[in-house]
């Protein structure tokens, strides 16, 4: 749409809107908020982005409900944008052209586990951490893990991954099939149950990181796994940055199944170290994992502990007791409440890419002379196991002049992460932050996207203004 054609508009869409939450009020009553905090707090952003809110929230308890709040807002052409728990980084939840934020957090129920299967049916708005509690008696549990307690919509939404992705996978490898609410109000079902399937278009992956702008998710299917027999933590320090990530490329490169395996630089560390008081050394290390029977843990331990010695590192600190290991995993999840502490008053603005794994030494490298380079304080984790890698910038956001160092350092990161034919996020997705360098890293894929978006939502009111370009 030409920026004439969208412009002349708007009075129409702002009509609509009013006309959407007049009749949604009505319906909904108390559950339709149009307080100011409400509506901020379902339009917020990590990133630079300013908040922009939805002119109403809306709380839906059922899939029914969902169905209908979208229909009304396709007879007023009113935007809607789906929300979870608000964990995610690009600004996905952000509201640029007003309307609703369709609030999923209420449908949080565990629909049916199917031990036998190894799979569980969920709402929107369950979180990992509320599965993993129900599941804690049946002796599976569901591994994805990105550090924040989102909602397992959200985390098909945005194709989450997170610590354990190098031996589970991500979401795409997790949701065997789902049910969403399109953007007429019908409701599909992407899948059945069975693993394998080769019925038509996989509309499941389809709509697995489409961002809420495809469609609304209102049922899971997810796999799940047996608790391993044994698990095994450990850290293991390095003399720098590129020895460790050498030692993660001969790990997976021979196959040892380690389950996780997590990269902290030195300034990461030491602010790991003094936040969650850890007795170890501010030197870059590799937080591991090691999941399997008691024999098979001990081997893939011993060997990793090899192969870092031969790239300098070392000792492996082990951690087999629950509480040791929970500690250790803590101080990892808490990295960006440990990072702000490096810069007191700054705001932490997280980005992320991902590289094939053979690359990921050359680029972590790059990157953390583009930082000193470019005068910013940045420290760096990630996920390395899967080459993928975050940078928290930390910055005074007074400062105009930090901001664009900030913006044309994220904008080289991008750029030297698709160079190395990898891509621009990871797993943070695309949503308003990233959405100039997509077409940069998928060329003319962008436009089938367009096709795609154009087909399914011919309205543009499903969380409009995120991905595409």
């Amino acid at each position: 749409m030409a920026l004439a054609d969208i412009l002349a508009e708007r009075p129409a869409r702002r009509e609509g809107i009013a006309g959407a939450v007049a009749v949604l009020k009505q319906r909904f009553g108390e559950r339709l908020v149009t307080g100011e905090d409400v509506r901020r707090a379902h339009a917020h952003s990590t990133t630079y982005i300013p908040n922009q809110m939805p002119d109403a929230v809306a709380f839906a308890e059922s899939e029914e409900e969902v169905q209908e709040i979208v229909r009304i807002c396709a007879e007023y052409r009113t935007p809607i944008v789906a929300f979870g728990t608000g964990s995610s980084l690009e600004g996905h939840v952000n509201a640029p052209q007003g309307g609703i934020s369709l609030d999923l957090s209420r449908m949080d129920q565990v629909l049916a586990v199917h031990p036998e299967d190894l799979d569980c049916v969920v709402q929107p708005g369950v979180t990992r951490e509320a599965l993993n509690a129900h599941l804690r008696d049946t002796g599976l549990f569901f591994p994805i893990d990105p550090g924040a307690n989102a909602s397992l919509g959200g985390m098909a939404a945005t194709r989450a991954s997170g610590t354990n992705a190098v031996r589970y996978g991500t979401m795409r490898d997790n949701v065997i099939g789902l049910t969403a609410v399109m953007a007429d109000g019908s409701l599909i079902r992407t899948a059945r149950r069975a693993r394998k399937t080769s019925a038509g278009y996989d509309l499941t992956r389809l709509l697995v990181g489409s961002e809420g702008t495809l469609g609304i998710i209102t049922q899971l299917n997810l796999k799940l796994y047996g608790i391993p027999e044994t698990i095994l933590s450990g850290v293991c320090p390095f003399p720098d940055v590129r020895s460790a990530c050498d030692a993660v490329i001969q790990t997976i490169q021979i196959g040892i199944p380690v389950a996780r395996i997590e990269l902290l630089d030195a300034q990461s560390m030491q602010a790991a170290i003094a936040y969650s008081q850890l007795d170890l050394q501010p030197q870059p290390s590799l937080f591991v994992e090691f999941h399997g029977s008691q024999g098979s843990v001990a081997e893939q331990a011993e060997m990793f502990e090899a192969i870092a010695g031969e790239h300098g590192g070392g000792p492996l600190k082990s951690a087999a007791r629950t509480e040791d290991r929970a500690q250790l995993w803590k101080a990892r999840h808490q990295f960006y409440w440990a990072a702000l502490a490096l810069r007191p008053g700054a705001k932490g603005i997280a980005t992320d890419v991902c590289v094939p794994v053979s690359r990921l030494a050359d680029c972590i490298a790059e990157t953390q002379a583009d930082i000193d380079a470019a005068g910013l304080v940045a420290p760096i984790v990630g996920h390395v196991g899967d080459g993928n890698f975050h940078v928290t910038l930390l910055l005074d956001m007074e400062s105009q002049a930090e901001i664009d160092a900030a913006e044309a350092f994220m904008a080289r990161l991008a750029e030297r992460a698709v160079a190395m034919d990898g891509t621009c996020t990871g797993e943070h997705g695309i949503g308003q932050g990233k959405r100039s360098y997509l077409r940069k890293e998928l060329g003319g894929a962008v436009d089938v996207m367009k096709t795609i978006k154009s087909a399914l939502d011919p309205l543009d009111i499903l969380n409009p203004g995120k991905i595409l370009p």
